[in-house]
């Protein structure tokens, strides 16, 4: 089984794919209550425990972390403590897993699975969109402002990403 991961210091999302193409696991792992790096760790090392104990994982993907500034997007700052976040989830699933993470960038991960986005478009929207038309039983809560709650977009993108491990699997089984 594939663990597809979007790391974030406030909601990371987290899909596993099994051997058929199928989604088993597609939560969000929300962090924003805790109060420091280390707390935020201790959930995701906790949830990371928890999905160890009822799903074989055999292999691990996650979301390249950004690794450089764009203008009106985020600080040194926030890169550096993403990096550092990063770090420490993919150590925690070496760790956990046994198995070497492998890292895939986002524009990467959804040209793999044949997502096309135009200048000018919110990717994030188009990646929803595209998982709510292709996976069933991908379900998406709304706010009373017609917008998708958070960590619907983190869900979504985690599934990119483990789609992505899936389809490098089927790939080199060929």
């Amino acid at each position: 089984m594939i663990l597809g991961l979007d790391i974030s210091t406030s909601i990371t999302g987290a899909t596993v794919i099994n051997g058929a193409g199928r989604v088993v696991y597609c939560k969000a792992w929300d962090t924003r209550k805790f109060k420091n790096f280390f707390e935020k760790a201790e959930h995701i090392k906790n949830c990371l425990a928890e999905l160890k104990g009822v799903l074989p994982i055999s292999k691990v993907v996650i979301e390249q972390s950004l690794q450089m500034f764009r203008a009106g997007f985020s600080s040194a700052k926030t890169l550096t403590t993403l990096s550092r976040f990063n770090g420490a989830v993919s150590w925690m699933c070496y760790d956990l897993f046994g198995t070497i993470p492998e890292y895939v960038s986002a524009p990467s991960a959804r040209k793999t699975c044949g997502l096309k986005i135009q200048r000018g478009q919110k990717a994030k929207e188009i990646v929803l969109q595209h998982v709510l038309d292709t996976v069933d039983g991908f379900e998406v809560q709304y706010t009373r402002s017609n917008n998708p709650k958070p960590g619907s977009y983190d869900r979504a993108d985690s599934y990119i990403i483990a789609r992505t491990g899936y389809l490098q699997c089927q790939k080199e089984k060929n």
